[in-house]
């Protein structure tokens, strides 16, 4: 089967599918007994206090560890009981954002962007810088091709890494605290980015985040891991979380709350103005 129809051999089915997933390391439990579903099209924000095991569960999610019981599953299959050819025509079928963007600093942005089409892909090599320019004007980035990581905002650097997440086209992108270190203007444009994302190009998005005002401006769901019961204790709207969730997932949220503009309904497309490079703005990075 072809890597493009591995997530939609059955579209009556979530695009993704935790069965009683237990995870840790070397043996410890870091978070147990998680069952959920992630729709197609739409933003699921994993949330929790540091430390409870959100990056832990999104290396399970993308095959970077192995889970100690439960199964992970993409559509009709099995991820880490399927064979090896189809675990990796899956893998294919998401891009990951890290969270320190991970970019080679030997390579320029658009280098960066062309790897995993060289690895991957046998696109000739005006296809992949084609393919590559177009996913920079796509993040807001049309003039970051030629650059060195090193001459990126954090802001920039931030959607150079989602670009790149993009260039395979995946179905499925996963961010990990894509907002971190960033300031509010250029936090809520990663905000507008993800919901560009969702809104006009069909993109399931799974994010780690701490950043609850990015969970109320773009999560269609969020699932919240409690550190001490080391499970899932909710998973539901973030409104809904806010209103009748358990005490603790209400306090979470509602001592997360910051005062920063979302503008992610009436958000100009990410290429626009509002989020290119030159935005004075985006050339500042928190110092926190």
């Amino acid at each position: 089967m072809a890597p493009a129809d591995l997530l939609h051999d059955d579209p009556t089915l979530p695009l993704l599918r935790v069965e009683g997933l237990t995870v840790g390391h070397e043996g410890r439990v870091v978070q147990r007994d998680l069952t959920f579903s992630v729709r197609r099209g739409e933003v699921l924000a994993i949330v929790g206090a540091s430390g409870c095991g959100k990056s832990t569960l999104l290396r399970h999610l993308i095959g970077l560890q192995a889970p100690l019981a439960g199964r992970v599953c993409y559509g009709a299959h099995d991820f880490h009981h399927c064979d090896a050819a189809t675990r990796d025509a899956l893998r294919r079928r998401f891009g990951v954002m890290f969270q320190a963007g991970a970019l080679w600093s030997s390579m320029s942005v658009g280098e960066n962007l062309m790897l995993p089409m060289r690895l991957f892909t046998d696109w000739p090599a005006a296809e992949r810088e084609r393919r590559a320019r177009h996913k920079l004007s796509l993040v807001g980035l049309p003039g970051g091709f030629d650059l060195a990581p090193s001459a990126l905002s954090g802001g920039m650097r931030k959607r150079a890494a989602i670009a790149r997440a993009l260039v395979l086209d995946p179905a499925l992108l996963y961010l990990d605290e894509p907002s971190s270190g960033l300031d509010p203007p250029n936090a809520t444009r990663l905000d507008e980015l993800i919901g560009h994302l969702r809104d006009d190009l069909g993109r399931t998005v799974v994010m780690v985040t701490h950043d609850i005002d990015s969970v109320f401006a773009v999560a269609d769901r969020a699932l919240f891991l409690d550190e001490q019961e080391q499970t899932m204790t909710a998973f539901d709207t973030p409104a809904a979380l806010l209103a009748q969730g358990p005490a603790p997932v209400r306090e979470f949220l509602a001592r997360g709350r910051a005062v920063r503009p979302l503008r992610v309904a009436a958000a100009a497309s990410p290429a626009g103005p509002a989020a290119g490079p030159a935005d004075p703005a985006d050339a500042v990075e928190a110092s926190a």
